[in-house]
């Protein structure tokens, strides 16, 4: 059996032996928007919980539009004309028009980077696109903190304009349950002190900080404090099948809006299992999601909710950037040197996260279930010493070894990583 994995631009074939009993965990077949630019302007059109963009434009100033960096795959070439056709259908002049990258804590979109993120030469033309700085204070805007003290300070361009619209798509996350809506303005376009807050050991420790879960989550009822505190957002948000097809966009008030496309995308996310099991195959999704070591941690924790105690998770990821960020670098180096326990001994206490720990610290998550074997060709072998798990150059082998020690036969493959979240009956 031949099953070909989400890996860089290209994939990544695996061969299995016929007699193993390989379960191949994927989305069910999503129904495809064979007209993309009709069915957004439908959305547009007939909003949930608000008036049409183009009322929602008129008698506005200003417009501000943010939408994801490069790390994720999010259709803009499709909406991001038809959006700003209709502000300036409403009364916008371009230069009144901003688009804001979401960058959070990573680096900025700069040079061909935003002509692939924008993919539409005519938005490149005719409005200002701009990234968000997370460390420069002056550019953000302090309203307060939430109930659990986090502190709400979000970029000023979002803040002060006349119309927001947040943009983005709406999948499984590892520790806000869903991403879209809410999630473009804390971590996207919030400072530094907010993100490493909303991202302390006390929220991601709490168990309902997971995939798939809004209900309690304590990220997620953060984040609708902090939106609550920015005042009011429109959102369009978008699903796409495992081909990056449109599948699904809805549009209107943000926490309504999200709210449709999660009840939307989850009955295709979640996939049901009758076990655990004790080798399990995934990825990070291939590009551009699998670029650093940091992203690669969404797909370790991805199939957690089937993996034995014990088991062996194998996570394919070609990391073409390494492993990320300095401040993830920093933290894995901690993770090297003090271990599992030591590590976690000194973040708990924490109210503030360094930069990117949240990321050593889910990884830990996935370590304390189970071995994990990251197969990768972007790594350095100065990176691999640092990834805190078994680096490995021959997966098939790898796979049948664990097969033969384990002695079950009942493997799992998820070839899209973490848009697939396997749950346990």
């Amino acid at each position: 059996m031949i099953i070909n994995m989400s890996y860089g631009r290209k994939g990544l074939p695996i061969e299995l032996p016929n007699d193993w009993n390989v379960t191949v965990v994927s989305k069910p077949n999503m129904p495809v928007q064979f007209n993309p630019s009709e069915a957004i302007r439908t959305a547009l059109a007939n909003p949930t919980g608000s008036k049409t963009l183009i009322e929602e434009a008129r008698g506005c100033k200003s417009a501000c539009i943010v939408i994801c960096d490069i790390t994720r795959p999010v259709p803009n070439n499709l909406f991001l004309p038809i959006i700003i056709d209709e502000l300036l259908a409403g009364g916008l002049q371009p230069d009144a028009i901003t688009i804001l990258i979401a960058t959070g804590l990573h680096r900025p979109n700069i040079g061909d980077e935003v002509k692939e993120l924008i993919g539409d030469e005519w938005v490149l033309k005719t409005v200002k696109i701009v990234n968000h700085f997370a460390e420069n204070d002056d550019s953000h805007v302090d309203l307060g903190t939430t109930t659990r003290g986090t502190p709400i300070r979000i970029d000023r361009r979002l803040v002060e304009a006349d119309l927001r619209i947040l943009t983005g798509l709406v999948e499984p996350h590892l520790m806000a349950g869903y991403s879209g809506g809410r999630k473009l303005i804390a971590p996207g376009v919030a400072h530094a002190q907010t993100i490493s807050s909303l991202h302390s050991a006390r929220f991601l420790a709490n168990p309902l900080a997971d995939n798939c879960i809004l209900d309690g989550n304590p990220v997620h009822q953060d984040q609708l404090e902090i939106l609550a505190k920015v005042g009011k957002c429109l959102a369009l948000n978008t699903v796409i099948d495992e081909n990056r097809r449109l599948s699904y966009v809805s549009f209107g008030d943000t926490v309504e809006s999200h709210l449709e496309a999660v009840r939307y995308v989850d009955r295709y996310a979640k996939i049901s299992l009758p076990r655990k099991y004790k080798t399990i195959i995934t990825s990070t999704a291939g590009y551009p999601l699998d670029k650093t070591f940091y992203q690669t941690v969404k797909g370790a924790v991805g199939p957690l909710g089937v993996l034995e105690q014990g088991g062996n998770l194998f996570v394919v990821s070609e990391c073409s950037e390494g492993l990320g960020s300095k401040g993830f670098v920093s933290c894995q180096k901690r993770l090297v040197a003090k271990g599992v326990d030591g590590f976690l001994a000194e973040i708990m206490p924490k109210q503030f996260a360094d930069n990117d720990e949240w990321g050593t610290q889910c990884l830990i998550r996935a370590m304390q279930r189970g071995n994990i074997y990251l197969y990768s060709e972007g790594l350095s072998e100065k990176d691999r010493k640092l990834t805190g798990v078994h680096v490995i150059d021959n997966l098939e082998e790898a796979i049948r070894k664990s097969v033969e020690e384990t002695g079950d036969k009942n493997v799992v493959v998820i070839p899209e990583g973490p848009y697939a979240v396997p749950v346990s009956e």
